[in-house]
């Protein structure tokens, strides 16, 4: 048998890689471990997020099927950080987490070009640098132009409770060793990294009237620009709190952590800790936010968002039941750390093809990052890659100021990674350009170009586009009827109004679609501070080569993060190149510099 791309790994990287190779005219094979745990959701039961909701905004924008997916079966929705400026707002939602799993296996199964195969890639053929065939745990041989690896935390998976640790690619399932060794023999340097998980609890027994409610937003956003209008059951999310008591108990109980004893060895990330690193960390706070997530409507399990841990069952039994609300849970499954390999990223293009082999490609938790949304965006780009190689073409590559996958895939390449990464809006410098809403008008161009595109939703994205830049120009020569002249543009500009107030005077935009109107508020009110991040952009491509003062005091730039002023005033770096190489400083933080310099 004979295959254009071959994916191995049905998780959130191998589903979009395949999908999009496929949709792409390859003839492609899909194969993991378990055809009933395709696209499952081994940690939170969500998706989106701070930077995250941005990533599968853009994913949709390109073709792929991550926002689609939680479109249709979600069952919280909420947009972040709405007290804040619209550069950073972020759309999340919860799943339905088994009918998450269950869509995107539909969608694989029904796709042209596409076949599934239940098994595991165990030995990779190369000749002459190029990969020729696989060959999988039952001894069957697969010729192929393009090799995916998509593993997420399966090589050389070790699970940790306590004193207690076994092999296993996630709870439940059998890690992929024999693939580890191969990878390992065929030159790619690896190390290891950690992650984790919370309990589960029982939903029957959590006194809710003990805790506070989170509602779902009354009208979500969607994530897919094909999805109108979100229409799915909405459940509840609550919120409680750790307390001194919880503290104790497992501050008392660390000599029995495995995080503590030695028996983990590798990092885990430094943004999402485990409850007995925060209180460890975070030693002047009394209490930690933790959010209950229902994991279905059709299922008693909740997650314990914030809680993630991996210390012995009776001490997450006797910590938990101290927080209020949970004071006599029944937990369903134990929190858990899992140990993997990964491969350093350096070591990959930006196409995230290996440099030394050609048509071997890697995505998502293997690449060292952390996350759905950024494995999913590595899938999707691995697999547009990976066709485009075959047709000879040129690869498809996005720059920083194009994409928050642009970002994601430049940090991976060109930083040192110390824990699994994963992306922030701060990580992005031109965020007010890459806002979540204009995922589409900036991106789809590129899908449609791939043939990922509906030539139906590319023609309804344009005339939106269109209407936004007419209507735009509209308001900016049109008055209000009074003395002093004042243009609906400026008007609008005031912080006090909305769109909805240039409606009342012009009662025939009241009919446009409603990201249309929400495009056109954003770009009058921020206009000018988008023509600067413009005008950032273009300087941008001449500032690498910058030189930086000898021996300059960076304390002395409020703007900078704190972090930022610490490693700059050690490292001294002699260029911005260098600067930006640094583990800890932000394209933020660079930006504040070239601002304070006077370059920018």
């Amino acid at each position: 048998m004979e295959y254009d791309v071959i994916v191995a790994g049905g998780g959130h990287a191998g589903i979009e890689a395949c999908l999009s190779s496929s949709r792409m005219g390859m003839k492609t094979l899909l194969i993991t471990g378990n055809l009933d745990t395709i696209c499952y959701m081994s940690c939170n039961p969500s998706i989106g997020g701070t930077g995250k909701g941005q990533l599968v905004k853009e994913i949709d924008a390109l073709g792929g099927q991550m926002g689609i997916a939680i479109d249709t079966t979600g069952i919280h929705f909420k947009m972040l950080n709405t007290g804040k400026g619209k550069a950073v707002w972020s759309p999340r939602a919860q799943a339905d987490k088994k009918l998450y799993s269950r869509y995107m296996k539909s969608v694989v199964e029904s796709q042209s070009n596409l076949d599934i195969l239940q098994g595991w890639v165990e030995k990779i053929i190369v000749e002459n640098n190029k990969i020729k065939r696989i060959k999988t745990d039952l001894d069957i041989e697969l010729k192929t132009k393009s090799l995916i690896l998509c593993p997420g935390t399966f090589l050389n998976g070790i699970i940790h409770i306590g004193g207690k640790k076994f092999p296993a690619g996630r709870l439940g399932e059998f890690p992929s060793i024999k693939l580890a060794e191969e990878i390992k023999r065929l030159g790619v340097q690896t190390g290891r990294l950690k992650t984790g998980t919370p309990p589960r609890i029982n939903k029957n027994s959590i006194d809710f009237s003990r805790i506070q409610i989170q509602k779902s937003d009354e009208k979500p956003t969607p994530f897919s620009f094909k999805t109108e209008k979100i229409q799915r059951p909405i459940i509840d999310c609550y919120i409680t709190w750790t307390n001194k008591e919880t503290h104790r108990i497992i501050q008392d109980n660390l000599f029995r952590a495995p995080l503590y004893t030695g028996q983990i060895k590798s990092v885990g990330p430094r943004y999402c800790p485990s409850i007995e690193v925060k209180i460890t960390r975070f030693a002047d706070k009394d209490s930690h936010q933790i959010f209950l997530e229902p994991e279905g409507p059709d299922t008693d399990e909740v997650y314990v968002n914030g809680f993630a841990t991996s210390i012995p069952v009776d001490v997450q039994e006797k910590a938990i039941r101290t927080i209020q609300g949970l004071e006599k849970v029944k937990i369903m499954k134990y929190g858990y750390a899992i140990e993997y390999d990964f491969i350093y990223p350096w070591q990959i293009k930006p196409s995230l093809e290996y440099k030394q082999i050609e048509g071997l490609f890697f995505a998502g938790q293997i690449n060292g990052t952390s996350g759905y949304e950024e494995a999913a965006s590595q899938g999707l780009i691995a697999g547009i890659n990976a066709s485009l190689k075959i047709k000879e073409q040129q690869p498809f590559i996005l720059s920083r100021s194009q994409a928050y996958i642009g970002v994601l895939i430049d940090d991976l390449i060109t930083k040192e990674l110390t824990e699994p990464y994963r992306i922030f809006t701060s990580r992005v410098e031109y965020r007010l350009i890459l806002r979540q809403d204009n995922a589409a008008f900036r991106l789809m161009e590129f899908g449609r170009k791939f043939g990922l595109i509906d030539e139906k939703i590319y023609i309804k994205m344009e005339q939106q586009k269109q209407a936004i830049k007419e209507i735009s120009q509209q308001i900016k020569n049109k008055y209000l009827p009074v003395e002093e002249k004042i243009s609906y543009a400026d008007y609008l500009k005031r912080p006090d109004k909305k769109f909805i107030d240039i409606e009342k005077l012009q009662p025939d935009y009241s009919s446009l679609p409603e990201r249309v109107k929400e495009e056109i508020e954003i770009e009058i009110k921020y206009e000018g501070y988008i023509k600067r991040e413009l005008s950032m952009i273009e300087k941008s491509k001449t500032v690498e080569d910058i030189k930086l003062p000898d021996n300059f005091n960076y304390s002395q730039i409020k703007t900078l993060s704190t972090e930022a002023k610490e490693k700059l005033q050690k490292y001294q770096p002699v260029s911005v190149s260098q600067a930006k190489k640094i583990e800890g400083i932000s394209p933020s933080d660079i930006t504040a510099l070239l601002i304070y310099l006077k370059v920018l």
